[in-house]
């Protein structure tokens, strides 16, 4: 028997059935409603390549219990950006090369976003233990502290968290 799940995913209101609420939320976002962007690494919370934004702040998927965030707002990297392009974190990586296989690369971003979002000027000592909590075993992080201070940078603080899909009365 499944169970009804609802919450806010990037901006829209959802409901999936879920045959097990206590299932890890990383599963049900990439086998239950595709969004494959958040990739399943140590499976343990301690890699950051699952990392989503749940209210708000950076969490890893695969230790968040699905069950845990009926009527939550759940951000994934599709959710980043829109009809006028890229996030400004995810630009800052293009930019920047902030990447080499991509694996880590979603993680990372949301780890940021959800930084940018608490603090639009953190400093270089903040940037550096957001970009500690996600591993990358391609770029020495070079790359991604460039792009992670090319984001900051660029103002790329989230004026408007709810996004352009967020409900009015929340605004």
């Amino acid at each position: 028997m499944s169970v009804p799940l609802r919450f806010r995913l990037n901006h829209e209101d959802v409901e999936v059935h879920v045959q097990d609420p206590g299932a890890p939320l990383l599963d049900v976002l990439r086998h239950d409603l595709g969004l494959t962007g958040t990739k399943s690494g140590c499976e343990i919370g301690y890699c950051g390549a699952c990392t989503v934004v749940v209210d708000g702040r950076a969490v890893p998927s695969c230790l968040q219990m699905a069950g845990l965030v009926e009527g939550r707002d759940v951000q994934t990297v599709e959710g980043l950006g829109g009809p006028e392009g890229l996030d400004p974190v995810q630009r800052a990586f293009v930019d920047k090369a902030g990447f080499q296989c991509g694996f880590c690369t979603p993680g990372h971003i949301m780890a940021l976003r959800a930084l940018l979002d608490e603090d639009p000027a953190p400093d270089e000592e903040r940037l550096r233990e957001t970009v500690d909590g996600n591993y990358c075993r391609c770029t020495g992080y070079v790359k991604i502290l460039d792009s992670a201070r090319a984001a900051v940078a660029s103002g790329a603080a989230n004026p408007d968290p709810g996004g352009a899909g967020a409900r009015e009365e929340e605004r």
